[in-house]
């Protein structure tokens, strides 16, 4: 079988302004980068934004594993099943980090016959949105220092100072660093960090703001520091705002690429959703609601990270409500959860399935907590058998979900065709109640521990006494009503990686809290959760290369 990246070098890619027009964008509309990206105008949106809305559909999934689950690949064979069935449909996803990539997790463009392409360019620099990111967030934290060396004038206190910089790259080092050593000209000397850029509050603002006007309102609410009287200091306060905004003013504009079959894809921002919310940009998921009759977005991680914050955050502070949520399962990871070796995974075993399958079973029922109806898809392998196969569809159905297979990654749309029957089948005869989890004037330790209860299944939540302080100080300064971003790991609906499948008894450790005043939430960090992630031991990056030819090779 070809590896992901030789099917998307050899495939046939069509102009970006074909792809365009078959979603009715004129090529006035169009801000080139190449033959196949493009990026889209301001000025579509004025065009468009009258229009009636589609239907909003979300793909979400089970907790990953090493198995496993194929949610990328779901949501763009999805679309690309919609067109064969005559659709106009719109996929909206997230960009990938070149963290991963460089990493374990590797690409973020799908795979085998349901990708979007150029595969190469999107997973690597793509149109410069991360970099100009990357580029305003570490603005923002030399305008900082250079303001404390140059006499201090807001009276920032060094001990106080909670901006960090950024970098799209897994560096472990770079999580605890000292700054300003040398001469007294080179700077103040501070402890100071770095984040992914991925985890930038500058990433969630892009992703969050409608235009350009509302993401330089968003930038000046920066908090970045304290002061020596313990009030916070912003970014408008430092003068950053505006060259922080001419850095984004690009980047702000969503991205259109193509499926391997030219459906057309909207590829904007890309927060991580176990340390930040995990969804793509509020302006594509908008414009691909105006531009076609079905809108598939996706929601980074398992339901209870990417779904529950594209829910509570995203469609809260958006305005969006989802007609229909696709569960993405695998039998392989099931099995996994049921405690099988990653090496015996492709031999049947039902009593292992039926352990791990109560990890779908808390999705599906989280779902459903927000009423909005669910499609089950299991993503197919060569090695799932019948009889696995219909012992989930029999629990799923018995749950009141509609049931799927999907084998997009071997055949394109055409394995996706009986998911979007579901899906299309659902969106025409149930109906969605959508609404948040959570009212936005509950306290902020009510909202934390509502997800950790009602989403995780946790007994109770721990406060560590930072965290304690911290909460009564952001509701003090008047944060109280904003949602909450959990920053959890991703491979347990606990804050312990190692316990899988539905764990019960157990706590939800906080240990950090913080406000994204621009983003507009709180942040709580769980567990042992980082920020800044660490390469593995054997990286990604030792399998990549570029061949005589200039093609590159090992990027999956």
């Amino acid at each position: 079988m070809k590896t992901d990246i030789q099917i998307a070098q050899e495939a046939q890619m069509a102009h970006i302004k074909e792809v365009a027009a078959s979603i009715g964008i004129q090529e006035e509309d169009l801000e080139f980068y190449g033959k196949y990206k493009a990026k889209l105008s301001d000025e579509l949106w004025e065009k468009i934004k009258d229009k009636k809305d589609g239907k909003l559909v979300l793909v979400t999934a089970i907790n990953p594993t090493p198995a496993g689950e194929g949610k990328t690949t779901t949501t763009v064979g999805l679309g690309q099943a919609m067109a064969k069935l005559g659709k106009k449909a719109l996929i909206a996803l997230r960009e990938p980090s070149l963290g991963p990539c460089f990493g374990i997790k590797g690409g973020a463009a799908g795979g085998g016959y349901a990708q979007v392409v150029p595969m190469e360019d999107l997973n690597l620099h793509f149109t410069g949105d991360f970099h100009a990111i990357t580029s305003a967030n570490n603005l923002l934290a030399a305008l900082l220092d250079n303001h404390i060396q140059q006499g201090n004038e807001l009276g920032i206190d060094p001990r106080q100072v909670v901006w960090k910089r950024c970098l799209d790259m897994n560096d472990r080092s770079l999580r605890n660093i000292v700054v300003g050593l040398g001469k007294k000209t080179d700077g103040m000397v501070r402890e100071d960090h770095f984040v992914i850029t991925v985890a930038s509050e500058i990433m969630a603002i892009l992703c969050l703001a409608d235009d350009i006007f509302d993401l330089k309102k968003r930038l000046g609410k920066i908090i970045v520091a304290y002061n020596f009287k313990g009030e916070p200091v912003t970014a408008d306060d430092l003068h950053a705002t505006g060259a922080m905004t001419a850095l984004l003013k690009d980047a702000i504009k969503p991205n259109l690429i193509q499926t391997l079959e030219h459906t057309p894809a909207l590829v904007h921002g890309g927060p991580f959703a176990n340390i930040a919310h995990g969804c793509n940009s509020v302006r594509a998921t908008k414009m691909a609601l105006k531009l076609s009759d079905i809108a598939i977005t996706e929601a980074g991680f398992g339901a209870d990270l990417g779904a529950e914050k594209f829910m509570d955050i995203k469609c809260r502070k958006a305005g969006l409500s989802p007609d229909a949520v696709v569960l993405v399962a695998t039998v392989r990871a099931l099995k996994y959860n049921g405690g099988v070796a990653k090496d015996k995974l492709s031999e049947e075993n039902l009593e292992a399935l039926a352990k791990g399958i109560v990890n779908l079973e808390k999705h599906i029922e989280n779902i459903q907590k927000y009423d909005v109806p669910v499609i089950v898809t299991l993503n197919s392998f060569v090695t799932d058998t019948e009889a696995e196969n219909e012992f989930i569809r029999h629990f799923c159905e018995e749950r009141g979900c509609e049931f799927a297979l999907s084998e997009v990654w071997e055949k394109g749309g055409d394995g996706g065709v009986q998911l979007a029957e579901k899906v299309l089948d659902t969106l025409e005869k149930k109906e969605s109640h959508f609404h948040p989890l959570y009212k936005d004037e509950l306290s902020l330790k009510e909202k934390i521990e509502t997800i950790a209860k009602e989403i995780y299944g946790a007994r109770g939540v721990i406060y560590e006494p930072t965290a304690e302080k911290q909460l009564a100080k952001i509701e003090n300064m008047g944060f109280g009503e904003l949602p909450v971003c959990m920053a959890k790991n991703q491979y347990s609906l606990s804050d312990d990686a190692t316990k899988l499948g539905r764990p019960t008894d157990f706590d939800i450790h906080i240990r950090e809290v913080y406000v994204s005043a621009g983003a507009g939430f709180v942040v709580a960090l769980t567990g042992a959760i980082m920020t800044m992630p660490g390469l593995p031991k054997v990286p990604a990056a030792n399998g990549i290369d570029v061949s005589d030819e200039g093609n590159i090779t090992g990027l999956f």
